[in-house]
């Protein structure tokens, strides 16, 4: 049985799932953009989580690319995970980090037992990777993945970005 790749426009922090990916950045700690947002709605129990991974395994923070969860606290779902995803460095970059982040975070859910996983576009929005790129990327690691989450749902926050995605499904 193949994950079913669903897209929804709307705010990441007002899905209800098993996991909720969070495009964090390597502190954990909370920043701008869907971190800033599931740190603020998750509340205070996510960065507490945080600040213990940083304090034990995650002393100079999560590498690019890979991906642990916490509670999802406030949240409407049971965990958050966290994935790093690259920085756009220009035509030419490497894509692996990148598909990297959703196969690793498909990972930590299967281990999890999710089900259902809502994911945002990873590395669009501050780190500049181009949309339609991203988009590309995130569907094909998705569908390689052979997950065991039967749901895995891009929760898209505007119109050009459910386009992008969209013209990946058939």
């Amino acid at each position: 049985m193949s994950t079913e790749i669903t897209l929804v426009r709307g705010d990441i922090t007002r899905q209800t799932a098993d996991a909720i990916v969070n495009a964090a950045n390597s502190s954990l700690l909370g920043g701008g953009g869907v971190d800033g947002a599931i740190h603020r709605r998750g509340g205070p129990r996510v960065l507490a989580e945080c600040r213990a991974l940083r304090a034990s395994r995650y002393g100079k923070g999560l590498p690019t690319g890979q991906a642990v969860a916490t509670t999802a606290g406030e949240l409407d779902a049971r965990w958050v995970i966290h994935t790093v995803g690259p920085v756009y460095q220009g035509p030419g970059s490497d894509p692996s980090p990148l598909a990297s982040c959703y196969r690793e975070s498909l990972r930590v859910a299967d281990g999890l037992g999710a089900r259902t996983v809502a994911f945002p576009a990873v590395s669009t929005g501050v780190y500049r990777w181009p949309l339609e790129d991203a988009a590309r990327i995130a569907v094909r690691a998705v569908r390689d993945a052979g997950a065991a989450v039967e749901e895995a749902r891009f929760v898209l926050f505007d119109d050009r970005a459910y386009a992008a995605f969209a013209a990946q499904i058939p």
